[in-house]
């Protein structure tokens, strides 16, 4: 990992100059005004934290350090995971330095088979996924250090070993609550020679020579990667590094918001909808069928699932290159014709309701429906697979923040008593 660390110790010295005299310089400037809707709103927009891995344009979408999300769709996710923490995309010398290093480190440590074959049979895959990460934090090359009483400016290089480790070890994981959990047999070891997809997909017994299904969880895994620093996961995940907690204490629980119904549990509800629309006109509907499901849907006061964003206010690219790959692979595929069916009508409709400020679907309104397609039908595992990619965003801003040495996140909190004072004062 020499290459490596000499890289990161010249950015990151360059990276942390520019941010100091930034602060120095200018650091009275304003950046974001509160209002009162955002500070009772989840602080929906209030510009307050710093990421430079990913960016998320509300006209764009995402951008990863500087690249647009559809010029990286034929990438492995180690070489997203090279730019997320670098800043370049790797040659092909650094790319198999760098692979060499993740390979090395697959194995997983005995006492977390042991720790996941305890779990009650009908756990959650996230609660299993984040038991097993946080299970291991003895392993932490960061609190080991930092408990020796290690320099300030190296706690990222410690960091950047525990991100590797992490990294390194969630396919065998991952694949392993997948086999445990639904019943797939025996648990099947990495193999010291596949890369990062190819391993996570022989670990759960997928064919992982098929070039398809390669592809497919190829792409899932780019395009979950990252997605700037506030949402519910990434947040999380910062604020507990924040307090110098390492990072499988804070990558936990970056997971377990990850888990939410309103964030990385999203595909679930939306390929279960299209399901139970299938189902109802026995195939695809025609266009007159799902008008009235989505009217019925949405007179019973829910949303339609996949469809608005908290950001964006265009197409979600991501959508965009999992359509193109479906309407490449599996064009015949009654759920994805249904998918792309309601893709061509509800934003139409959704144009016409006042307070819908996104008509356009997001990525959760397809990943689903394609995972289904091949095979992968166990719902309540779709969030593993968004967690194993999302790991690589996670990880590189835990090394980023502790390179630049940024503070602890303690934003200021304050009463319903303190803000109806300011709106009298201010009226």
């Amino acid at each position: 990992m020499t290459g490596l660390i000499t890289k990161l110790t010249q950015k990151i010295d360059g990276w942390k100059q520019e941010v100091q005299q930034l602060v120095k310089t200018s650091g009275n400037i304003k950046v974001s005004d509160v209002t009162v809707s955002q500070l009772y709103g989840g602080m929906r927009g209030i510009k307050s934290l710093s990421c430079d891995t990913s960016v998320v344009p509300d006209d764009q979408g995402l951008i990863i350090r500087n690249y647009f999300l559809k010029d990286l769709t034929e990438y492995l996710p180690e070489e997203i995971f090279y730019l997320l923490l670098t800043g370049e995309l790797p040659t092909p010398t650094e790319l198999t330095e760098f692979q060499t290093e993740l390979k090395s480190r697959k194995n997983v440590p005995n006492y977390v088979w042991d720790v996941l074959k305890a779990m009650p049979s009908d756990s959650h895959p996230m609660a299993m996924l984040s038991a097993a990460l946080l299970s291991m934090q003895k392993e932490s090359v960061f609190a080991k250090n930092y408990e020796k009483g290690c320099k300030k400016d190296e706690y990222w290089k410690h960091t950047l070993d525990d991100s590797m480790n992490i990294v390194a070890k969630l396919p065998g994981i991952s694949a392993a609550i997948y086999r445990l959990r639904f019943n797939k047999g025996e648990l099947i070891q990495p193999d010291p020679d596949m890369d990062f997809t190819s391993d996570f997909l022989y670990m759960m017994g997928l064919d992982h020579k098929n070039t398809e299904i390669y592809n497919l969880f190829r792409l899932f895994l780019v395009c979950h990667c990252d997605h700037e620093g506030g949402n519910v996961s990434s947040l999380t995940s910062a604020t507990v590094n924040s307090a110098l907690s390492d990072l499988y204490y804070s990558m936990s629980a970056g997971f377990n918001g990850l888990a939410g119904p309103l964030h990385g549990r999203a595909n679930q509800e939306c390929i279960d909808w299209i399901i139970k629309l299938n189902q109802k006109y026995n195939g695809v509907p025609t266009k007159e069928d799902l008008i009235q499901f989505v009217t019925e849907t949405l007179k019973a006061g829910k949303v339609i699932p996949g469809y608005g964003h908290a950001i964006l206010r265009i197409v979600d690219p991501r959508f965009e290159a999992f359509m193109k790959y479906g309407n490449k692979y599996c064009a015949d595929e009654p759920i994805f014709q249904s998918v792309k069916l309601v893709f061509e009508t509800v934003p139409d409709i959704l144009k016409t309701i006042e307070k819908i400020k996104d008509p356009w679907p997001n990525i959760d309104a397809i990943s689903g429906a394609l995972l289904y397609h091949y095979g992968v039908r166990e719902f309540l595992y779709y969030t593993n697979i968004f967690a194993l990619s999302r790991a690589l965003g996670f990880a590189s801003q835990a090394v980023m923040n502790r390179g630049m040495m940024l503070p602890l996140i303690r934003p200021k909190s304050v009463t319903t008593e303190f803000v109806k004072n300011l709106v009298a004062n201010n009226s």
